[in-house]
């Protein structure tokens, strides 16, 4: 991957759902890309020590297997266990999420150890918040390692049926992906090919506030060289706001080519098209949240929102010998966002009307092809054993913006009975500009074993990025800016002994002022920020494997942000600081052969150290302050009971800590704790009926602020859903 830099809004434009989008002379192109690069790679081969190789690892953990021993490929690319990286890491499994009943994407991710959601339609759903952190430019998201550059967050996928796992790195990790994970990285796998027999599954669910879903998948082995996989799903809903409704539907696939033992090649793709709810938030009545109005949607008749995106990928994993192996996967994205809505709502304490501005009409194309190549050596270095991973990464995007410049109205409305209206603009929606973009980035990594206890962890990343910009609308270039840097990561693992492990993490990072392909002007001047982190651990397993915990403790400072210039406040300058310290602990453990529990919980202090904005014309310090959205306490609690062989009774507790929707820190989003309950019946070996409940005791809460710190979206109330799953 390489340098995401910048941000953004959207484009509509389509794709029906077709199995692969590259044509045929891109597929042959990359499949000779891919088996020129190998050989290249792997020349020196022949000085490294002998050790064993196995292709395609995969760790499947189920209850009372403890996580720490399972392999994580976001912490590192050497594939190592969880155990044995030197950072915080953490894997939401097939299992888990079968359990929990998360369908949305996003909910599955945060019951993770703090994470939490400020998704909005405005960035596509994605925006996620991890250690004192926000937004899609510090806490990234990739699809199977695959990072998409710029824009206004991921809209890809965005729901759980065909997702194998979620890992989870939390803190920097720029080392590994590049800039804009300064807050931690969230890596969705899909479900791939298997050489087990072949095997389908059917799931329907219905449930209140009408919701209905439907999906499929299938997947195994065809012969002794072919395996393949399948999943499509629908899901439709009437939401909890008027007029809430929203409809998703995705499919993807894969077909593996095991050519050899030691080489194999894989074609997969995926695709979906979401429309989510066309809600923006419910405005503050004099400074309060009225419960009278929580459910009303205050946009237009006609809106529309929605998101269609595309993902073809040609990968290929070859061990030359048993102690090499190369891995190289050709990619292309594309992204069409669609947007036309009344977004801001403001109450008129003279008029007692909710005025309604900003009437916004907005289209995104985005397209992003690629590379990642790199090679993993095992061998010794002075005796001891050593692993090397070097590689690169690079791409082109390119990110047309077309918009109605964001201006006009809809009206007031009477906040209690609001009659919707219908979109209009005086302003032609046109395109405005293009950005593209070429990136790439040189990687390195080691892990060097000191002693049988003691080892050290070190990597570095340089990424480079050349960005040209066109005015549309002038016809002519608006600048040309390239950036670079550099991030690296020291850490080391000392075994106690073999349940318990101590470690220890300095890094940087580098985080940008907005998304790059949607870099204006006047950012353009800006340097990417800087931040660095220290973080000591400790990790353990304990009865057996039945158990696992650990703990964490961070220290993390950025620098080089966006402030107001003191002797102009309508001028910024690149000077400004904030930090965040916490403690971070997760625990799994089966207490019994019927029971299991999972936990985890974050406590962080997240501070502005030298930081103003604008009052009034006036710049106003906001040092000491808590940044928006920044909850300072997150816990999750998970716990199932067998009670009977074909009964089963699980439930979660999800809390989340008091979060300020403005710098001032005068306005702030209460904190919460909802509450899920399942019923599981297992009416034969193939066949289960799960009655779930999501918040059920309809617990009121905010999510986030949007447009203004007074507009704030109101979480979602009770639900109870009946699933039907089905194996043959």
């Amino acid at each position: 991957m390489t340098h995401p830099f910048y941000g953004a809004m959207p484009n509509g434009n389509a794709g029906s759902f077709s199995l692969v989008s590259f044509q045929r002379n891109r597929v042959a192109l990359a499949v000779a890309h891919l088996l020129l690069a190998a050989p290249l790679a792997v020349s020196s081969s022949a000085i490294w020590a002998q050790s064993d190789v196995t292709l395609d690892t995969i760790s499947v953990l189920s209850s009372g297997e403890t996580p720490l021993g399972g392999s994580v490929g976001t912490g590192s690319r050497l594939d190592l266990s969880a155990r044995d990286t030197p950072a915080s890491v953490e894997v939401t499994t097939r299992e888990q999420l079968e359990a929990r009943g998360d369908t949305s994407l996003v909910d599955a991710i945060t019951r993770s150890t703090g994470i939490t959601s400020l998704g909005h339609p405005g960035n596509s759903g994605s925006s996620l918040s991890a250690r004192g952190f926000t937004d899609t430019t510090s806490v990234m998201r990739l699809y199977d390692g695959t990072r998409q550059y710029g824009g206004v967050g991921v809209s890809f996928p965005f729901d759980t049926w065909s997702i194998d796992r979620i890992e989870v790195l939390r803190g920097p990790a720029s080392v590994i992906y590049g800039d804009g994970a300064i807050g931690g990285v969230v890596n969705v796998i899909p479900k791939k090919p298997t050489r087990g027999p072949i095997q389908n599954e059917v799931q329907a669910t219905v449930g209140t506030k009408g919701k209905r879903a439907l999906a499929f998948g299938s997947g195994g082995a065809i012969n002794d060289q072919w395996s393949y996989r399948f999943d499509v799903s629908d899901d439709q809903s009437d939401g909890w706001v008027d007029r809430g409704d929203s409809s998703n539907r995705t499919i993807s696939s894969a077909l593996r080519w095991d050519v050899t033992p030691d080489f194999n090649l894989q074609l997969s793709h995926a695709q979906g098209r979401q429309k989510p709810m066309r809600y923006f938030g419910t405005p503050l009545i004099n400074g309060v949240q009225d419960p009278a109005i929580r459910e009303r949607n205050y946009n237009v008749a006609d809106s529309r929102i929605q998101f269609k995106d595309r993902w073809t990928e040609l990968a290929t994993q070859w061990a030359p010998g048993s102690n090499i192996v190369v891995r190289s996967k050709l990619y292309h994205i594309g992204s069409d966002r669609y947007w036309r809505n009344a977004e801001a709502y403001r109450y008129n304490a003279t008029t007692g009307l909710i005025d309604r501005s900003d009437n916004t009409e907005i289209g995104h194309d985005q397209t992003q092809t690629g590379n990642t190549t790199d090679v993993t050596f095992n061998g010794s270095l002075l005796g001891r054993p050593n692993q090397v991973s070097v590689g690169f990464d690079f791409n082109r995007a390119s990110f047309q913006h077309t918009n109605n410049t964001y201006t006009g109205s809809s009206g007031s409305v009477d906040p209690y009975n609001p009659a919707p209206g219908y979109y209009s603009s005086s302003i032609p929606f046109i395109p405005r500009y293009q950005n593209k973009v070429n990136q790439y980035a040189l990687f390195a990594e080691d892990r060097f074993e000191l002693t049988d206890r003691w080892s050290v962890v070190a990597g570095t990343r340089f990424d480079h990025a050349d960005l040209s910009r066109q005015d549309l609308v002038a016809g002519s270039q608006a600048f040309k800016r390239s950036y670079s840097n550099t991030g690296w990561r020291l850490g080391s693992v000392y075994k106690l002994n073999q349940q318990l492990s101590l470690y220890a993490q300095a890094s940087k990072a580098a985080d940008p002022v907005s998304g790059l392909l949607l870099l204006s002007a006047a950012n353009s001047t800006f340097d990417v920020s800087t931040g660095r982190q220290f973080e000591v651990g400790v990790k353990q397993t304990f009865w057996e494997g039945k158990g696992d915990w650990t703990l964490a403790a961070y220290s993390i400072t950025k620098n080089n942000l966006l402030t107001r210039d003191p002797a102009n406040p309508a001028l910024r300058i690149q000077v400004g600081e904030r930090s965040s310290k916490g403690i971070e602990g997760t625990l799994s453990m089966q207490v019994s052969k019927a029971v299991q529990v999972d936990a985890n919980f974050a406590l962080l202090k997240a501070r502005y150290d030298d930081f103003s904005e604008s009052v009034g014309g006036i710049a106003v310090s906001r040092n000491g302050n808590t940044p928006t959205d920044v909850p300072e306490r997150v816990a999750n609690v998970w716990g199932s009971w067998r009670v009977v062989p074909d009964w089963t009774l699980s439930g979660g507790l999800r809390h989340v800590g008091k979060r300020h929707a403005d710098n001032a820190n005068t306005l702030k989003l209460p904190a919460y704790t909802t509450t899920d309950l399942a019923l599981q019946w297992t009416a034969t070996k193939a066949t289960t009926f799960t009655l779930r409940g999501f918040n059920i005791f309809n617990k009121h809460y905010f999510s986030t602020s949007y447009y203004t710190n007074t507009q704030w979206f109101v979480g979602e109330g009770r639900r109870v859903e009946l699933t039907l799953n089905h194996r043959f």
